[in-house]
């Protein structure tokens, strides 16, 4: 028999460690009363607000597919992870789930068979969920309809679907802890605070994930994996910090998707249209208030990048928006807000990053139908209509037209996300 070498002993030896460690962290706060997850209309009501604000069915909603009922695959750097069934189906889903055993996976991240969960179930938010709110949501999946949908097995590459793996990975950035309230702040701060933070969880797209896929807490911006999509930061001025806001705007454009500074595209489209819309105003304005007393993020925006290269290729771009943009946006830029947003001054365009004007440009920018903005206006693609040269001029001309200050664009940029899928 060959003998194991030392430094594969040691990496056993930490990984074995870090299992025993990281398994057992998991706390148990017990119910206030058996009311509390009781299915009630009270309760059902309550969980399935709670449901809409998380976003629940983003992900435990197959396309076309009953709701709840999971198999809906999540694409991560690790491989594949599909959504399980949350019905109260007794096979299939959590039908067999106590209240406890659904707060143990939202709050410690563990599955009623003792199971970690893995993080693309955004339970390192979910952790700060109260567990009165808990136990509503609980009341809510149980008075769904029972789905036969069978759980799809996961299909990730060693060593990411490794119980031991997962168990190092918990013990690095994951901590239970439910949301307490700050002091010197508001109640509607504080509301807005574990929204944002917990239920919400903003950070998973916002905060940026590392080479682990570990999410940050400080909404500092970063390419959503897998999607193509820059969730921008929220913090910087630089993208799309709120310091300057009035906070109603930053209210509407989470219930609407619309508003005169900006006007949500992409998979924040998606958000707004499947869960903010459904907030009550005072949800919405705690969230505006919190959002806005964010530290800001001291940043630098981008230079633009002159030469005679450069300016051929703006004064192309010149041509093609006017040809292609101008009806809407203006010769000016200013646009007609917030159903055309304006470009001059729009902080989306001059980040250093510049996917998310590529991506629109090429497979158009529409608004979320939502219940204050039934029938939104949206703009066409254009990937069929102009090659990558030209996407990467008009691209280019809008980054420094107007005021605006950026890097150029090249037409291997655009292509690397032509092909991209829209989700």
């Amino acid at each position: 028999m060959k003998r194991i070498a030392p430094i594969a002993l040691a990496l056993l030896a930490a990984a074995g460690l870090a299992f025993a460690l990281a398994w057992p962290r998991a706390e148990l706060l017990p119910a206030s009363s058996p009311a509390a997850y009781a299915v009630t209309p009270e309760n059902i009501a309550r969980g399935a607000y709670l449901a809409k604000a998380g976003d629940c069915m983003a992900c435990h909603t197959a396309r076309g597919g009953p709701e709840y009922a999971g198999g809906r695959p999540i694409d991560t750097p690790f491989g594949r992870l599909v959504a399980p069934n949350i019905t109260p189906d007794h096979a299939n889903g959590i039908g067999d789930w106590s209240a406890d055993d659904f707060w143990n996976a939202l709050h410690n991240g563990i599955a009623r068979d003792g199971r970690l969960l893995y993080p693309a179930f955004p339970y390192t938010n979910y952790t700060r969920v109260t567990r009165d709110d808990a136990d509503a949501l609980y009341a809510f999946l149980r008075s769904l309809p029972a789905q036969a949908t069978p759980r799809s097995p996961h299909a990730l590459r060693f060593p990411y679907n490794q119980q031991i793996a997962l168990a190092a990975w918990r013990l690095l950035y994951f901590k239970p802890a439910v949301f307490s309230a700050a002091d010197g702040h508001n109640a509607a701060w504080n509301r807005g605070a574990y929204l944002v933070e917990g239920l919400g969880h903003c950070n998973a797209c916002h905060g940026g994930r590392d080479s682990l896929g570990a999410s940050g807490h400080a909404l500092n911006g970063g390419m959503i994996p897998m999607i193509g999509w820059y969730a921008p930061s929220l913090t910087s001025d630089a993208e799309a910090g709120l310091g300057s806001w009035e906070p109603g705007h930053i209210a509407q454009l989470l219930k609407t998707g619309i508003s005169p500074r900006a006007t949500v595209f992409g998979p924040m489209a998606e958000v707004v249209q499947r869960s903010l819309q459904y907030l009550n105003d005072d949800d919405a304005a705690a969230m505006a208030s919190y959002l806005k007393s964010l530290p800001a993020t001291p940043a630098e925006a981008p230079e633009a990048i002159t030469g005679p290269q450069v300016e051929q290729v703006i004064a192309h771009g010149k041509k093609l928006y006017e040809t292609h943009c101008a009806d809407c946006h203006g010769g000016d830029g200013r646009g007609l807000p917030p159903h055309y947003p304006p470009l001059a001054g729009n902080r989306a365009l001059t980040m250093e990053s510049a996917v998310n004007p590529i991506r629109i440009v090429l497979n158009g920018g529409f608004a979320p139908g939502t219940m204050a903005n039934p029938r939104p206006y949206g703009m066409p693609p254009y990937g069929h209509v102009l090659d990558d040269d030209e996407v990467a001029a008009v691209v280019t001309y809008v980054r420094n037209s107007w005021g605006n200050k950026a890097p150029p664009v090249t037409h291997h940029d655009v292509n690397r996300y032509r092909s991209v899928p829209l989700e």
